[in-house]
């Protein structure tokens, strides 16, 4: 199986009862294939392979039944086609809706095969192929309770006796697009991870998550009026805050919404924000840029080599950093190139985002909070604070403190 993930099922389906058909009724609002997360996308060209498998003829819609919903919902797939007797190939793309999603228009590959059901055996096996992202310390497959639980309501009811199903799933682009994620953050490599909760995609950059974020840093003020505020950028960004000791309940999720969380916690009246997330999204703070999307702005290479101009980079050494495929690559190649200059930039960078922080707020409240920022970088390390962020930190560390951590030390990114 090499650095495959055997994914473990029961049986626990009415192979009659719970077979999506053509026959069934179908939701009249699934006619607009749109919003749907990867994993539900995922599903539908595994089960269009599988029905090849299956024999029957290839139809460019795919029933798919989704959690607490009685009937399925129809999805679209691109094609599918046997390759032996015992394996077929389908193709589809994921079309996340409205939502800016990096997932969007991405090509999905499913290679279905039949294996023999031996006792004790799993009746489904999920694979990782190219473009799809495993762990990087056992090389399983990345990919979310929902993901492999949704793949088991709708596949293996369709099993023959005796049979079991092995599914190699293949992004094509998945690990050019995971380059611009921080999944490398949290040991995920390879490609993208087959994550989702639910069923509908969510959108970072939607305005019903600022709402929801303004809701939580409601609550957070609430129960702890005067104390520090963590905005979190991301659910990986949490994972690692948690991991370094950070009291939950500081905790509010940001998303993309950097600069209106900001100025929600200057009405608050917060004293104290840490700015928490991965260097390469907190870069675009210094140069003035508070909602990170990447659709909606990115100018990290331009922010990089302007402050590097300034601390005294030129020539090919200037094009070489803004020609790095990330702000990872273009900060350790200077690390190890010039590493005098590569402290002075970085700490002008981090000393910068919360300068940009604070005279963001000024611009939109009378009250403006004391700033502070930390990075981590693609090891899961933190990589720098600003001078703000190291007096934060201090603060909201446990008492016995984390003797790994560099907020005591300096200021590096």
């Amino acid at each position: 199986m090499g650095k495959g993930w055997t994914m473990v099922i029961r049986h626990s389906c009415n192979a009659e009862s719970d077979i999506p058909s053509a026959s069934l009724p179908v939701s009249s609002t699934s006619e607009a294939i749109t919003g749907y997360s990867l994993p539900v996308w995922v599903t539908a060209v595994a089960m269009a392979a599988l029905h090849c498998l299956r024999g029957e003829s290839f139809v460019p819609q795919v029933a798919v039944r989704l959690p607490q919903e009685a009937t399925p919902h129809l999805l679209s797939v691109q094609q599918a086609a046997p390759l032996t007797a015992n394996m077929a190939l389908a193709m589809g793309r994921c079309q996340p809706g409205d939502h800016l999603d990096l997932t969007r228009d991405l090509p999905i590959w499913v290679l279905a095969e039949w294996l023999p059901s031996h006792r004790g055996h799993p009746p489904l096996q999920l694979l990782p192929g190219a473009g799809v992202g495993v762990h990087a310390d056992g090389g399983k497959i990345c990919a979310s309770n929902f993901a492999l639980e949704l793949l088991h309501r709708n596949l293996e009811p369709l099993l023959p006796p005796q049979m079991a199903l092995r599914l190699t799933l293949i992004f094509p682009t998945g690990a050019r697009l995971a380059e611009r994620t921080s999944n490398r953050a949290f040991g995920v490599v390879d490609g993208l991870a087959l994550l989702g909760m639910g069923p509908w995609a969510q959108a970072s950059a939607a305005p019903d998550q600022l709402a929801a974020a303004r809701q939580r840093l409601a609550h957070v003020m609430d129960g702890r009026p005067h104390a520090p505020v963590v905005l979190v950028l991301g659910a990986n960004g949490w994972d690692l805050a948690r991991r370094h000791g950070l009291p939950e309940t500081a905790l509010v999720k940001v998303g993309n919404w950097i600069g209106p969380l900001l100025v929600a916690a200057a009405e608050h009246r917060c004293g104290h924000v840490l700015l928490w997330g991965y260097h390469g999204k907190l870069l675009k703070l210094a140069g003035g840029i508070f909602h990170t999307h990447h659709h909606i702005a990115d100018g990290r290479a331009a922010v990089l080599t302007t402050f590097a101009a300034l601390e005294g980079l030129t020539g090919s050494h200037l094009e070489q950093l803004h020609s790095a495929p990330t702000v990872e690559a273009a900060l350790n190649h200077l690390r190890h190139t010039n590493p005098h200059l590569s402290k002075r930039l970085e700490a002008r960078l981090l000393a910068e985002v919360e300068r940009q922080a604070q005279a963001y707020v000024a611009r939109h409240s009378e009250h403006i909070p004391d700033v502070g920022v930390v990075v981590f970088d693609g090891h899961r390390q933190v990589r720098g604070c600003g001078p703000h962020g190291r007096n934060l930190m201090n603060t909201l560390s446990p008492p016995d403190g984390d003797t790994t951590a560099p907020w005591g030390r300096d200021s590096s990114i």
